[in-house]
């Protein structure tokens, strides 16, 4: 596949998790992900994943990892095929998880 077919696989899940996200925080990270946004977007992004190695401290976890990794993605080329193959795996195995677990509750 070339670049551009992961942009737009990129492009699509982030569409999804804006649209799962509380409204302020949905658009602002709509907002970020704008072309224009590139010298707020990666330092913010390296910010979030020096954060997420630093998981123990009270304020900081790990979800800050996946997070910076993936608005990295959007300027870094090497990046979009795995991130858009783990945002597709990772959504895939959710639904999975949710559906699973209201079958047993409905039981």
């Amino acid at each position: 596949m070339t670049d551009d077919i992961y942009d737009k696989r990129i492009d699509r899940q982030f569409d999804k998790l804006e649209q799962k996200l509380p409204g302020p925080i949905g658009r602002g990270l709509r907002g970020l992900r704008e072309p224009r946004m590139i010298w707020l977007r990666v330092p913010i992004a390296l910010l979030l994943i020096v954060g997420g190695f630093f998981s123990f401290l009270p304020v900081l976890g790990l979800w800050m990892l996946p997070l910076g990794v993936l608005l990295l993605a959007q300027d870094i080329p090497f990046l979009k095929r795995p991130t858009a193959r783990l945002m597709v795996w990772g959504e895939r195995r959710w639904t999975e998880w949710r559906r699973k677990r209201r079958s047993s509750a409905s039981s």
